[in-house]
């Protein structure tokens, strides 16, 4: 093998695969040797093909060409004289087939990755939650001092009052929901004492936006009978996202 001063990229690939595919004879191949010896990253691609292809090609059954194509070749390049020629051409025919069965073998064994390999499976896109809202719920004439917290997710509603409310005698504390341009709606009579917690069904839950008030009125005991506030409103406040 004569002197390679500077390879390029790829010839460097094809000598790496040369060697590893056991291709290289006599000086060639003591050549390729000495360079990996001393070149730690030409030795890396060599030991990069070795692992590549040692184990695919040893599944490769090697086949001899016919004796006319051996004939044809004779006459193609002149005939009996020139057997240097053939001996030479006989190398590049070795080369072709080990680099031929290489390719087999890499195509392969990436079709048996793939088909081994288990499918991805997808990732649904995750589905944006709406943001959690509060509202204070307050009025001046009135000392009490609430704070409701509304769970669009969970449909899930919690309204405490800061420091209890007075109980009116025979009278019931209301909590209602007003749509931004709509009619009261009726929640449900709350503890005087106790923090109210509710999951609302979804026709009251839809009404719970932005803009929406909560407001607590005094009813008689039970609610109001009207399906509206029927007494004094004593706190109310808008919902606002946190």
């Amino acid at each position: 093998m004569s002197e390679r001063p500077s390879l390029t990229p790829d010839e460097r690939r094809q000598l790496a695969a040369e060697l590893a595919l056991g291709l290289l004879h006599g000086d060639e191949r003591s050549q390729a040797i000495a360079l990996s010896r001393e070149d730690g990253e030409f030795a890396g691609e060599v030991a990069r093909w070795r692992g590549r292809l040692a184990p695919s090609l040893a599944e490769v059954e090697e086949i001899q060409p016919a004796g006319h194509v051996w004939e044809a070749i004779e006459r193609g390049i002149g005939g009996a004289p020139a057997d240097a020629k053939i001996i030479q051409l006989n190398r590049r025919l070795s080369r072709w087939r080990g680099f031929a069965a290489a390719t087999s073998a890499v195509a392969a064994s990436l079709a048996l990755v793939l088909v081994m390999r288990p499918p991805q499976a997808l990732q649904p896109a995750p589905i944006a939650q709406p943001a959690p809202m509060v509202a204070t719920l307050a009025s001046d004439s009135s000392n009490d001092r609430l704070v409701a917290t509304w769970d669009p997710a969970r449909r899930s509603l919690i309204v405490a009052a800061a420091a209890g409310m007075q109980p009116a005698v025979g009278k019931d504390h209301e909590l209602w929901v007003i749509p931004a341009g709509g009619k009261p709606l009726a929640i449900g009579v709350m503890h005087p004492k106790r923090p109210m917690r509710m999951t609302l069904p979804m026709t009251m839950a839809a009404h719970f936006k932005t803009g929406a008030t909560l407001a607590v009125s005094v009813e008689p005991t039970g609610g109001s009978a009207t399906g509206l506030p029927t007494g004094p409103v004593i706190a109310a406040g808008a919902l606002q996202q946190t």
